[in-house]
């Protein structure tokens, strides 16, 4: 179960790749644009605000996240007649199908959650209607501490037995690959790389940021004691990782991005 409120935390430093992102996306004047795994929204409606004249669609497969935005839709981007250019759906993003042909198809921070988010994008590809549009970004930080940790205390004797299955998400390809990837489609491509040195306020920030995204398929399989243990134990060596200045927590993130155009 995603928590909608734990993850609009940190909201300023979770925004910024989504911007960073589709301010390279060249399209003028589309009128449908999806955005996969939209999570509660907020970033959705700006893709109204960029594009006002747009039919824009968010997706996403948490019934909290899809509750939550569709409260934000009644609020922003009425069309002419009315009714609301801004809507929701709620799906499976790697089986979603959409009603025509896509003009602007953005996911942001989502693709790491799927295991082969690399066929999933290739299959984009086709929903993309001519001249289109397709924009990602997704975290690339395995090799960071708070995905070490927690696969070090997955694998440790106490939780092996509890979380020796549990899957956790995929992280981004480097960008070159993602150039082949959608070059060979016949697209032209952009992708880089951004790391974002996040200075984080609050005791022990770093783990409230992967409460509310990375450790949800741990917390789904522990009950409620266990979690308290686990994030106990968590917490320390984040501590370590992570110490806190007067200033405030640092914190490096590092995002792989990819903008695609079917010229």
């Amino acid at each position: 179960m995603w928590d909608p409120g734990l993850y609009r935390q940190f909201g300023a430093e979770r925004s910024r790749p989504f911007f960073d992102l589709i301010g390279r996306i060249g399209a003028a004047e589309p009128s449908f644009v999806a955005d996969i795994g939209c999570g509660p929204g907020n970033l959705t409606a700006e893709l109204c605000r960029r594009w006002p004249a747009a039919e824009v669609l968010g997706v996403d497969s948490s019934p909290e996240m899809i509750a939550e935005a569709r409260v934000l839709a009644a609020d922003h981007c009425s069309g002419e007649g009315g009714g609301s250019l801004l809507t929701f759906e709620l799906a499976d993003a790697a089986a979603w199908e959409p009603a025509r042909p896509v003009d602007v198809l953005v996911s942001n921070a989502m693709l790491q959650w799927i295991p082969d988010h690399e066929g999933l994008v290739v299959r984009w590809l086709d929903l993309l209607a001519d001249g289109g549009w397709l924009a990602f970004q997704l975290p690339g930080n395995d090799d960071q501490p708070p995905h070490r940790l927690i696969r070090q205390l997955a694998g440790s004797p106490r939780w092996r037995p509890l979380l020796g299955e549990v899957k956790l998400n995929k992280q981004a390809s480097d960008p070159a690959a993602y150039i082949d990837l959608l070059a060979r489609a016949g697209f032209s491509v952009e992708a880089w790389e951004t790391t974002y040195g996040h200075v984080l306020e609050g005791d022990n920030p770093v783990l409230r940021w992967y409460i509310g995204t990375g450790l949800r398929p741990v917390i789904a399989t522990l009950d409620a004691d266990q979690q308290a243990e686990f994030l106990a134990e968590y917490a320390a060596l984040l501590r370590g990782a992570y110490p806190r200045a007067p200033y405030g927590t640092i914190f490096p993130f590092r995002r792989v991005f990819a903008v695609a155009h079917r010229a």
